[in-house]
C-alpha cells in the first residue's frame, strides 16, 4: 500500500471510561442545550449511515467518534481541505466556534460533579495526542487541540513503531474496556509516523426498567430478504415514551438517570426499512423524538443482540465530498511548519454494542492516518414488536447528541 511508505499522521476515536453529569449544561431540566456540534453530528450521522448501508448486514457506528476525530484534523487544515471538512461534517464556518462547541460538549459528557455510583451508567470522552516532540508542530495547533479537546501530548518514539503502535492500541483497549482491540493494524505505524490523535468514548448503561430474563424466549425474526430465524426475544409490558410517524413506530428506552436513552425506530410494515433508511434525516429523527408521548402500557418485544463492525472511512467520506485531504491536494499546514506534505492516507472505524436484559454496552474507535502525502376511556395498549429489521440510536438527552447509531437486520 503506497500510503504505508509515506510519513503519517493518525487520529483515533474510541469509547472511553469516565462519567456523565446529571444534567450536563441543560438550561432547563429535560430540554437540550443547543450546541452547534451536537446539531452537526446528528446531521452527519444520518448521512454517514446512508454510506454504510450500501453493503448488506447490520450497521453500528459512533458518528460522534468520527466527528470528534475529524474535528481535531480540521484544526490543522487550511483552504479547500478545511472547507470540505466543514461542509461534510457540518462544522461552523468560524473554526473557533467549532472548537468551543466541542469543548462544551465534552464538558457536558464528562462533567464529574455527579458520582458514578449515583448515575447507574458510564459515559465519557477521553482524548490524547501521541507525537514526536521534536517535530515542528505549530504551537497554536497543539494549544487548540489540547485546550478544546483536552488532549494532552504524550511524547512518542516512532523510531520503534511496533512499540508505539502497541502502546496506543493498549490505551484504546483500556478506554473501551477491551471492546475495541487492535485499532491500529500492523504496518499502520512506521518510523515515519509523526502524530497519532486518539479520541476515546465508552458507554455502559442499565435500563431504568430491566427486562425479566425468565420472559426471554426464542421467537422468529424476519430478516432482510424475508428469511426467518429464531432469536432471543426480550419482553416487557410497561409505560414508555412512544410515538409514530407515517412509516415508523418509535419507542424510547431510558437508562438509569434518564439522561441517556435508546431510541428504537421500527418500520410499521416488515420489508420497508430499505426504503425508509435511504431517506432518513436528522430532522425526521428529531420529529420522532418530539412526537414521543407517554403511553401507560406498551407491550414491548425486543431482541437481544450484539454487533461488531469495522469500517474503512475514506471511501464513504469521499462520497460526502471530503476528497482533498486524501490526496496530494491536502493542505494540513495548520499543523506544522515543516517542509513535508501531509495527507490522510487511511481512516478506519471500529464499533461494538451489546444489548441484553440489563442494558447496553457500547464502544467505538476511529482512526485517521495522515502522511506526506392528563380521565379517559381506557385505550388498548400499544404494541411494539421488533421482530423485523429496525434502527436504533443511543442518545445523550441534555445535549440531544446521537452518540451511536445502528441497524439490526440479521442474526
Amino acid at each position: 500500500m503506497e500510503a504505508l511508505n509515506r510519513r503519517r499522521f493518525f487520529a483515533a476515536s474510541a469509547l472511553g471510561a469516565a462519567a456523565l453529569a446529571a444534567r450536563g449544561n441543560a438550561a432547563e431540566p429535560g430540554k437540550p442545550v443547543v450546541n452547534p456540534i451536537a446539531e452537526a453530528n446528528n446531521m452527519f450521522n444520518t448521512e454517514m449511515f446512508r454510506q454504510f448501508i450500501t453493503k448488506p448486514g447490520n450497521v453500528f457506528f459512533s458518528s460522534f467518534s468520527i466527528e470528534a476525530a475529524f474535528g481535531m484534523l480540521a484544526a490543522g487544515a487550511k483552504g479547500e481541505s478545511l472547507t470540505q471538512l466543514q461542509k461534510a461534517f457540518h462544522l461552523p464556518e468560524a473554526m473557533p466556534n467549532t472548537h468551543a462547541g466541542f469543548k462544551a460538549l465534552f464538558a457536558a459528557l464528562n462533567d464529574p460533579k455527579v458520582p458514578a455510583e449515583k448515575r447507574g451508567f458510564e459515559l465519557a470522552v477521553a482524548n490524547a495526542l501521541w507525537g514526536a516532540s521534536t517535530y515542528p508542530w505549530k504551537k497554536e495547533y497543539i494549544a487548540t487541540v489540547t485546550g478544546n479537546y483536552g488532549a494532552g501530548l504524550f511524547d512518542t518514539d516512532f523510531a520503534k513503531p511496533e512499540v508505539a503502535r502497541k502502546r496506543i492500541n493498549s490505551w484504546v483497549e483500556e478506554q473501551t474496556r477491551d471492546k475495541i482491540k487492535d485499532l491500529l493494524p500492523m504496518g499502520s505505524v512506521t518510523d515515519m509516523t509523526r502524530l497519532v490523535l486518539t479520541n476515546a468514548i465508552y458507554f455502559k448503561g442499565k435500563w431504568e426498567l430491566e427486562f425479566d430474563k425468565k420472559l426471554t424466549k426464542d421467537a422468529p425474526f424476519t430478516m432482510a430478504g424475508g428469511k426467518k430465524t429464531d432469536v432471543p426475544m426480550m419482553h416487557k409490558s410497561a409505560g414508555f415514551m412512544y410515538g409514530e410517524s407515517e412509516t415508523m413506530k418509535a419507542l424510547e428506552l431510558p437508562y438509569i438517570g434518564k439522561e441517556t436513552s435508546m431510541l428504537v425506530m421500527l418500520p410499521k410494515k416488515a420489508g420497508t426499512l430499505s426504503a425508509i433508511e435511504q431517506k432518513i434525516t436528522s430532522k425526521e429523527i428529531d420529529g420522532l423524538i418530539q412526537g414521543l408521548r407517554y403511553e401507560k402500557t406498551v407491550i414491548l418485544s425486543l431482541p437481544k443482540f450484539k454487533i461488531e463492525t469495522d469500517y474503512e472511512l475514506s471511501s464513504p467520506l469521499k462520497q460526502l465530498g471530503v476528497t482533498d485531504v486524501f490526496s496530494a491536494k491536502a493542505d494540513l499546514t495548520g499543523m506544522h511548519t515543516g517542509g513535508e506534505h501531509l495527507s490522510v492516507t487511511a481512516a478506519v472505524h471500529k464499533a461494538f454494542v451489546e444489548v441484553d436484559e440489563k442494558g447496553t454496552e457500547a464502544a467505538a474507535a476511529t482512526g485517521i492516518v495522515v502522511g506526506t502525502t392528563s380521565v379517559q376511556i381506557p385505550k388498548p395498549p400499544k404494541e411494539f414488536k421488533a421482530d423485523h429489521p429496525f434502527l436504533f440510536a443511543i442518545r445523550h438527552k441534555p445535549t440531544n447528541t446521537i452518540l451511536f447509531f445502528g441497524k439490526v437486520e440479521k442474526f
